[in-house]
C-alpha cells in the first residue's frame, strides 16, 4: 500500500506534471471552452471570460484527461467531457459566490462584484446549459446520466451546506454530506467517465470513481483549512470567509469538540448569531490553533487521501498513475 508522505518534496508539482503531459489536450479543451461560451449577447462572454480565464486549477477537467488517457479512451471524447466539466464547476463558481456575497476570486474581485449578482446568476446559468449541450454531444446516454446526476447533487450540497451554516449542532457526518455533495461528486464524476468511454469494466469504473470520491473529500477539507491559515496571496481569496459566512468546517467542529463553556458562548455569538466584530477572526484562529484543529482537519483530509490512493491497487503501476497518487498529496499539503 502506498502511503502519504507529508514531508515528500516535490520539486514540480504533480498538477504541474500533468499540465504538461496534457498540453495539447488542455489546449483542444480550452479551445471548446472558449467557442462554446460565446454568445450573440455580449455580456456572457465577456463575463464568463472574466472568470475562466482568470486561471485556477483545472484540476477537474485535467482529472478527466488523465483518467482517459490512463484507460486508453479516446482523447477527442476527453475534450468534450473535460470541457463540460470545466463549465460546471465555473457554473457553481459563479452561483456561490452570489450566495456567499464574495468579493475576490483568484486573485481579484469576483465577477457578482464586477458585473452584478444577476448578470453572474444568469451566465452561470447559461454555463450550465452549454455543459449539457456538450454532453449530449458525446452521444453517451451513460456520460449523460454521470454528468446530469452530478450537476445535481451539487445543487443539494450547496443547499445542504446553506441548512447547515450557522448551526453549532452539525456533525461531522453532516460536514461531510455537505462537501460530497458540493465538491467530490464532480470529481467523482470527472474520473468515472474516462474508464466509462474507455469501455473498461465495472471494478475499474468504480476504482476510478471512488479515487475522484475520496480525492474530492481531501481536496475540500485541505481547503476548509486554508481557510484559516493560508497566506491570502497564494491563496487567491480572503481569508476567513468561512468564519464570515458562518460555515461549519472541519476546523470549527473540531474546536467545537474541544471548546469549554467561554469558548463556546463565542462561537454561539460570531457563527450561530453572526455577530461579528472586530478581531474576532483572530481569536477564531487562535482558539483553532488551540486545540490543534488545523492539524486534526489535515488528518482527516489525509485519511480520505489514503483511500483515494489505496482505491488505485487494482490499476496497473505507470508514470501517469504515480502522478495520480502524486496529486492526492498536493491537493492536501497544498498552500492556495
Amino acid at each position: 500500500m502506498t502511503s502519504l508522505n507529508p514531508k515528500i518534496d516535490i520539486k514540480t508539482s504533480p498538477l504541474d506534471q500533468l499540465q504538461a503531459e496534457l498540453a495539447l489536450d488542455m489546449k483542444a479543451v480550452n479551445s471548446l471552452i472558449l467557442d462554446h461560451m460565446q454568445s450573440d449577447v455580449p455580456l456572457i462572454p465577456h463575463l464568463a471570460s472574466y472568470l475562466i480565464a482568470s486561471g485556477g486549477k483545472r484540476i477537474r477537467p485535467l482529472l478527466t484527461l488523465a483518467v482517459t488517457k490512463l484507460c486508453g479512451g479516446n482523447m477527442e471524447r476527453a475534450h468534450l467531457l473535460a470541457a463540460s466539466v470545466e463549465f460546471i464547476h465555473t457554473a457553481t463558481l459563479l452561483h456561490d459566490d452570489v450566495v456567499d456575497d464574495s468579493v475576490e476570486r483568484r486573485g481579484k474581485e469576483s465577477a457578482n462584484v464586477v458585473f452584478g449578482n444577476e448578470a453572474s446568476v444568469l451566465v452561470g446559468d447559461f454555463l450550465f446549459s452549454r455543459a449539457f449541450q456538450l454532453m449530449v454531444s458525446d452521444g453517451s446516454l451513460e456520460v449523460l446520466r454521470i454528468l446530469s446526476t452530478a450537476s445535481a447533487i451539487i445543487s443539494e450540497g450547496e443547499v445542504q451546506q446553506l441548512v447547515t451554516q450557522s448551526n453549532l449542532e452539525t456533525t461531522m457526518e453532516e460536514y461531510h454530506s455537505v462537501i460530497e455533495g458540493k465538491t467530490a461528486s464532480l470529481f467523482a464524476a470527472a474520473c468515472e467517465v474516462g474508464p466509462v468511454i474507455a469501455g473498461k469494466d465495472a471494478d475499474t469504473t468504480k476504482a476510478l470513481r471512488d479515487y475522484g470520491m475520496a480525492l474530492g473529500m481531501a481536496f475540500q477539507v485541505a481547503d476548509d483549512v486554508l481557510d484559516y491559515d493560508a497566506d491570502r496571496q497564494k491563496l487567491g481569496k480572503t481569508i476567513g470567509d468561512d468564519f464570515r459566512e458562518g460555515k461549519i468546517t472541519a476546523p470549527i467542529l473540531f474546536a467545537l469538540e474541544a471548546a469549554n463553556e467561554e469558548e463556546k458562548e463565542f462561537w454561539t455569538r460570531t457563527l450561530g448569531a453572526r455577530d461579528q466584530k472586530d478581531g474576532d477572526l483572530e481569536h477564531a484562529q487562535a482558539l483553532i490553533h488551540k486545540h490543534s484543529a488545523l492539524q486534526k482537519g489535515l488528518d482527516l483530509a489525509d485519511n480520505f487521501g489514503q483511500k483515494a490512493i489505496d482505491t488505485l491497487s487494482i490499476i496497473p503501476n505507470s508514470p501517469l498513475k504515480q502522478t495520480l497518487i502524486d496529486l492526492v498529496h498536493f491537493s492536501i499539503h497544498r498552500e492556495y
